[in-house]
């Protein structure tokens, strides 16, 4: 059951009852605006009253969610996806082969999805899943994400053994990490 509530300074805020949830949670989330999860027991005016208690914090978290959107929606503008989804899979896929190729890696099997908070991750099974947005970074931070999950295929933490054998084969991690930063608006 979920209902909508006005909250002045603030606008639509919606209150959604929640099975899982033991206490009263708000989320600000970018193109999704203000989420209340209301617990058993706890009535829809309760959680009103709680998220205008709460109201500063809000407008803090909605200022910073307007940030996201503009970033992202700046960086649809600059980063122009292939046509389909099946012709950005190829591409990825495809480089993510002849990566391996070149540096030696062997993986099982690939996912690409639309993953909202990784660019990639790689299992101890070394399958790689890969987000479908990478293939709208540049050619470089591209490849840079494809050697990170495939560096995973050997190494599955993030050691320093790892980060220095990936090093040898991209050169700067800490600068690609770095640029790496302006793109986390495109997992949203």
């Amino acid at each position: 059951m979920a209902g909508w509530v006005e909250i002045e300074g603030i606008g639509r805020v919606l209150m959604e009852r929640s099975a899982r949830a033991r206490r009263m949670n708000i989320t600000v989330r970018p193109f999704r605006g203000v989420r209340v999860a209301v617990p058993r027991g706890v009535s829809f005016g309760e959680a009103a009253a709680f998220a205008r208690s709460k109201r500063d914090w809000i407008a803090a978290q909605l200022e910073r969610a307007r940030r996201q959107e503009a970033r992202h929606l700046a960086l649809e503008r600059r980063c122009r996806p292939p046509a389909t989804p099946e012709a950005a899979r190829e591409q990825l896929v495809t480089r993510l082969a002849e990566l391996a190729r070149r540096h030696g890696f062997v993986y099982n099997r690939v996912f690409v999805r639309r993953q909202k908070t990784r660019w990639g991750s790689c299992s101890a099974r070394r399958n790689i899943s890969l987000n479908i947005n990478i293939v709208r970074l540049p050619p470089d931070l591209r490849d840079y994400i494809l050697l990170h999950e495939l560096m995973h295929t050997r190494i599955l933490d993030h050691s320093p053994r790892f980060w220095s054998e990936l090093e040898k084969i991209v050169g700067d991690v800490k600068a690609l990490n770095a640029r790496m930063k302006s793109y986390g608006a495109m997992l949203l």
